[in-house]
């Protein structure tokens, strides 16, 4: 895998992507925030519903997760998580803990019994890591957005400049 060649095609992709800068800003912010989350299987069907709902740029949000969340991420986001959702939370969550969970939910014992340890040690779990999520989450969907709306308005601003002269060269 070549990774400068993967690395333009996405930057060719955002290029590509069409709206107001402002949508594409705020669909980006949503997808960061979600991307940033640790809710793994409900990143794209949430950045879909939520960019439908503010009417904002769901590609652009989608993009920004996919940066954000992606194979090489996912282990420092939920260790992250972990730990300053411990550091937040009156609850302590531990890898063991998480171990004890996946191993009675893998074990086959019954639907009953994991939904019943996922009740009593799954919500402190669930608390831990959201609220470690949304703390790490803030702050990189706002660098995001800025960030986006940033780089947008600047390529906006080049392709008008490249149109005015070719106009202009069409004019002599």
């Amino acid at each position: 895998m070549n990774l400068s060649r993967l690395k333009k095609y996405y930057y060719l992709r955002f290029l590509r992507i069409k709206g107001d800068p402002l949508s594409i800003a705020w669909g980006s912010f949503i997808g960061a925030l979600i991307g940033t989350l640790p809710v793994m299987p409900f990143h794209t069907i949430g950045i879909i519903a939520i960019c439908c709902l503010t009417r904002t740029s769901a590609m652009a949000g989608l993009f920004a997760s996919l940066v954000i969340s992606n194979p090489f991420t996912y282990i420092p986001i939920y260790y992250l998580s972990m730990v300053i959702g411990n550091f937040l939370t009156p609850y302590t969550v531990t890898w063991s803990s998480i171990q004890n969970i996946l191993d009675i939910i893998l074990s086959g014992r019954g639907l009953r019994e994991s939904f019943d340890m996922l009740t009593h040690q799954g919500t402190e779990l669930i608390i831990v890591m959201l609220v470690g999520g949304f703390v790490m989450a803030l702050p990189t969907s706002i660098a995001w957005y800025y960030a986006t709306l940033r780089l947008t308005l600047k390529i906006r601003e080049k392709r008008r400049q490249r149109h005015l002269l070719k106009e202009r060269k069409k004019k002599k």
